[in-house]
């Protein structure tokens, strides 16, 4: 594998200079400028920053369509994506459309039976299962702009759909009722990267504005709800689905860690805490990413996501609790069977490796220098843990890779994880054009994306797939950067400032703080095989380390990248290095 390369960021000196001058802490204020913030304003993260509603296209024509169908006291349905911003997403608009007086029920397909997005077989079972009282429009939240022959089945069964989605839109959109989809041709909404579960926020607030115009609230004796109590599950969505942290997003998950802090959260939220081990009072987006997402995913993953969105639409704490440690279960069988994965993939991948070795004769014992991309499939895989395997495997090869495993009879489905510097999604696009019909379907983003194709065509995809990424990537983006933000100034490397850090948000689009130094290594031992625990010295003063999954020892004199934390253990706090990355200098 190729040694990693540390690169420092670079700061804009005077956007440091006005955001220090604005009262800006030193030190965040070369991260914040370091990370594209040049001015007061975009530190800014109370809610009366975000973006108005009446830029999203669609978010109006959405609010009426709601309100009529609420007067009308029409039946409505949320069809909702497996994942956690499918999930909070439809919570979201549970909650939101019973509080201000509608009949809405909710459905969320079973990945292995259905597959993703509303489907005609999903309005199918939809209209079955709702035979007595069917619905007469169709929510879908976090999919449904690829879904141009479901909508077209919901209409010739007579069922309205709206649209909410942030995917990627295809060629031809689906003909439905509304769409509010930021991506959608002619949309002027500045995030595009926000969330499902952010996108159905929006229309919530729309819809409230719009019932409060029609004066329905006063006039049916319903009591306008407050929809700032939902930004614990816009924030738990959005920080899961891994989208990149713009400014308002950032808004939406500052918000939402505030109210989980003060214990202003959902039942749910509190019993996922709770399952996860965590505080909610020092909740940080590390522990949305690696302590919530995770459990409420793995329902997904394994089961059914109708009991994670249940956990996060009872107001039974009891309830949420006993559903929350089922999460928990799903979650430590999630990860026995990852394990399991992770194995005979790097089995498989080191046999790919060696055979382009040998076809090539090539003698070089870099495992990752033969090829431009990875492509793995094994017919023992759990189709609900492949993106998972996916994104472990990009991670130490640094390759952009698709693992597949069965589905349909015939077919096998794929999910892929990128690098910076291809977008996954175009690269399939490209592989669907120079072989039409190849792929049976495909979708997703930059960084992520799924596909399906025929178990027969395996061998042909991915040799293709790794022509098509090598057509498209630079070469220096095969070799693994990690960014800095340089030296950690001695009087910083402290408690209160790793609290600080804590406190911020930092996410996809928006990383962690990391910096880098020469340290003495004074003692290194080996924890559970694995773990290299450290201490380090630098001048006069002396740090505890640790390097997870690092078993090898290291030199006396080193250069380290690291993260800055608080640990905390048996109630003595102190300041830990989280080593990332380590070489001799």
């Amino acid at each position: 594998m190729n040694s990693p390369v540390i690169k420092r960021r670079s700061v804009p000196m005077r956007a440091e200079a006005m955001l220090t001058q604005s009262g800006v802490h030193p030190l965040l204020a070369r991260l914040f400028a370091a990370r594209g913030l040049q001015q007061p304003s975009d530190t800014e993260l109370a809610l009366k920053a975000l973006l108005p509603p009446d830029s999203l296209l669609g978010c109006q024509d959405a609010a009426q369509l709601l309100a009529d169908a609420i007067e009308a006291q029409a039946r409505l349905l949320i069809v909702a994506d497996y994942d956690c911003d499918g999930a909070t997403a439809c919570a979201v608009g549970v909650r939101a459309l019973r509080a201000m007086g509608a009949d809405v029920a909710y459905l969320v397909p079973n990945r292995f039976e259905y597959g993703y997005g509303l489907t005609p077989e999903i309005v199918d079972l939809a209209a079955q299962v709702y035979a007595d009282n069917p619905p007469d429009l169709i929510i879908t939240v976090d999919n449904g702009i690829a879904s141009v022959d479901g909508v077209q089945r919901a209409q010739e069964l007579g069922i309205e759909v709206l649209v909410t989605d942030h995917h990627l839109p295809g060629d031809v959109l689906p003909e439905a009722a509304v769409i509010v989809n930021p991506n959608q041709p002619g949309c002027r909404f500045a995030s595009k990267n926000i969330a499902g579960v952010g996108v159905m926020f929006y229309v919530m607030l729309a819809l409230r504005a719009e019932l409060r115009t029609r004066d329905w609230f006063a006039q049916n004796n319903v009591a306008e709800p407050n929809l700032g109590n939902l930004l614990d599950l816009v924030a738990l969505g959005t920080v899961a689905d891994v989208v990149k942290l713009d400014h308002n997003n950032r808004i939406l998950v500052s918000q939402g860690l505030a109210r989980m802090r003060s214990g202003n959260c959902q039942a749910g939220v509190r019993a996922l805490f709770a399952a996860a081990g965590r505080d909610p009072q020092q909740a940080s987006t590390f522990d949305i990413g690696f302590g919530l997402g995770p459990r409420l995913n793995a329902a997904g993953r394994l089961s059914d996501m109708s009991m994670g969105i249940e956990a996060l639409i009872t107001d039974d704490s009891a309830r949420a609790l006993e559903i929350a440690q089922q999460l928990d279960s799903l979650n430590r069988e999630r990860r026995a069977i990852e394990a399991d994965m992770q194995e005979a993939a790097q089995a498989q991948l080191l046999k790919q490796v060696q055979e382009t070795l040998d076809n090539t004769a090539n003698e070089t014992t870099n495992e990752s220098a033969a090829r431009a991309s990875i492509s793995l499939f094994n017919a023992e895989w759990h189709q609900g843990v492949i993106g998972i395997l996916a994104s472990r495997i990009k991670e130490k090869a640094h390759r952009p890779t698709l693992a597949f495993a069965p589905g349909n009879p015939g077919e096998i489905k794929g999910s892929g994880r990128s690098i910076p510097g291809l977008h996954l999604r175009d690269a399939l696009d490209l592989v669907s054009k120079r072989h039409p019909g190849l792929l049976l379907k495909f979708g997703g983003h930059a960084m992520a994306a799924g596909l399906t194709l025929r178990e027969q065509d395996f061998a042909q995809f991915a040799q293709v797939f790794e022509q098509a990424v090598q057509d498209m990537i630079e070469p220096a983006a095969l070799t693994r950067t990690i960014e800095t933000d340089g030296e950690l100034p001695p009087s910083f490397a402290n408690l209160q400032t790793a609290r600080m850090l804590q406190s911020e948000i930092w996410g996809q689009g928006f990383p962690p703080p990391v910096f880098d130094g020469e340290f003495t290594v004074d003692k290194q031992t080996l924890l559970k095989d694995k773990h290299l625990k450290l201490r380090l010295k630098q001048g006069n003063a002396t740090y505890d380390a640790i390097w997870f999954n690092h078993a090898e020892p290291l030199p006396q004199r080193i250069r380290a990248a690291y993260r800055l934390e608080a640990n905390e253990y048996m109630g003595v706090a102190n300041v830990q290095l989280m080593v990332e990355h380590a070489s001799a200098v």
